[in-house]
Order: structure tokens, then sequence, then C-alpha cells
């Protein structure tokens, strides 16, 4: 279904504030520097793709759309990031996608953020669920507390009614695959958005509820092992990208060593398995 160039990381230090992480909808690239694809081979890249979605709830007082949350922001960030840091090549544009468009399958990777109040419809529960089992990968992130993981959960049953979701550890490969995280970091990482960072900086408290203190990473697998689903509970990698330019000290603590080596794992275990 999917054809993927293997890279190989290049090993760069991240510069703070590569992008300003302030862009005006339609005026997205403002800020961040540009780069070109290979003219050649023009579709040699990858492109990060974000699920529209509904859900049952608006977000906060703005009422705006969750599947919205951080966009454009963290996608070109991290699709920035993802040019710079690495031998891919990369899409300056991602793509906003619903799950009943004929073009998912153009796409083996694709980003679904603020889950907690999702609600499929019975085609989209079907599109899912045949994308995946085609060699489609799912990253989900940026909900927080039980009652938005019951949530969650209940809606990816829908999908899945036969699979549970695994929880993995810092042991497991896809922490490791680029850069080895096991080596870094003395537990699963929390990543909060800028202001809970900086709010409970001399605490330690990285949490943005109270019942979301501890981060989960869990996984779904195809009858082949292969994992179609990869789901980040309690943190929020979306904002370390969307956010690496508000504040040094977070982009160096979240950003930095958490938020982008992590995505960027995600993304090469999920393009190469």
């Amino acid at each position: 279904m999917f054809v993927f160039l293997a890279v190989l990381a290049c090993g760069q230090r991240m510069d703070h504030g590569g992008s300003v992480g302030a862009y005006a909808y339609g005026d997205h690239r403002s800020g961040v520097p540009n780069w070109e694809l290979d003219e050649e081979l023009p579709h040699d890249k990858f492109t990060f793709a974000r699920v529209i979605f509904t859900s049952t709830s608006s977000w906060s007082w703005r009422r705006i759309d969750r599947w919205t949350i951080d966009y454009p922001e963290s996608d070109l960030n991290f699709s920035f990031r993802l040019q710079q840091m690495t031998a891919m090549k990369v899409d300056p544009d991602g793509v906003l996608l619903e799950l009943t468009d004929p073009k998912l399958f153009d796409y083996p990777f694709i980003y679904m953020v603020e889950p907690g109040f999702l609600l499929f419809s019975e085609a989209e529960v079907k599109a899912l669920r045949t994308y995946l089992l085609n060699g489609g990968f799912l990253m989900v992130d940026d909900f927080w507390g039980e009652d938005e993981w019951e949530n969650f959960r209940l809606e990816i049953k829908r999908v899945f009614p036969e699979k549970e979701a695994i929880e993995i550890t810092l042991d497991h490969e896809i922490f490791n695959t680029v850069f080895p995280l096991k080596k870094t970091l003395d537990k699963l990482p929390q990543i909060p958005n800028v202001g809970q960072a900086i709010q409970g900086r001399r605490q330690g408290i990285t949490w943005e509820r109270w019942d979301a203190q501890e981060p989960h990473y869990r996984i779904i697998k195809d009858d082949l092992d292969r994992i179609m689903v990869m789901i980040c509970h309690n943190t929020d990698l979306g904002d370390g990208w969307e956010e690496e330019a508000r504040n040094h000290w977070y982009f160096r603590e979240f950003s930095e060593k958490k938020a982008y080596p992590l995505g960027i794992n995600i993304i090469f275990y999920a393009m190469t398995h």
C-alpha cells in the first residue's frame, strides 16, 4: 500500500527559535525557513497529515473545534524539524483530512489531537479500520484525564472491537528508533503546555490535570504484530512542537529533549515497520 525510502538521522543539535511559533491561518509559513523538494522526485516526500473529526464539545471559551488545537504551528514546526534533523524529504505543506476522504490512503501516517470528546460516525469507523489494516498508522496526542481516556477507548473500540490497547514502557523500540530516549530520560516523557510547564517548574509538576499525573503510551497492533495506533495520553507532543519559541527553558527541557525526539522516533518507526 505505502512505499517508504529509508533515511538516516543526522544527529544535529536544534537551535532555539528556528520558527516563531505564531502564524495566521492562510499564512502559516511566516517565520519558518523555507525548504525546497527535489524537483525530479516531487512525490518522494513525507507529508504530515492531520485528521479532521467531530467532537461532542468545543475547546474552552474559544469554542473552536478540538481537531484544530495547535494548528498550524505544531504541524509546520514538526515538519521543519523533521526536514532539518534527518535525511527525510518532508513536504513543507501538511494536509488536513477527513477519515472518509478517498485521499486518506495516500498518506501512511495520520495525526489526531485532542480526541477526549471524539465521536466517530459509522462511515469513519469503517474507513479508519480499513486504512489501518491496510498499512496505515495513526498517532493520537494531547488528551488528559480518565474521562477523556475512557471516551477515546470506547470510540477506538468501535474500530477494533476485537483488540485492546497495550501499555508500553521506555524500553520499547518506538522510544529508541532514532533517538535513544531510554539513555537520556529516566521515565516516560510528559510534555505540558508552556504555561503549565513554567507554573509548575519549581514543584516539578508537568501534568495539566489532577487525574493526569502519569503519562501513558499505548499501542494497538494488527494480527501480524505491526503497530497500527500509537496513543499518547496525559502528554502533549503537539505543544512541544507548537510552543518551541515561546520560552528558551521550555524549548530546551521539553521541545528539544522530548517532543521532537519522540515525534521523530514515532515517524521513523511507523514508516519502517
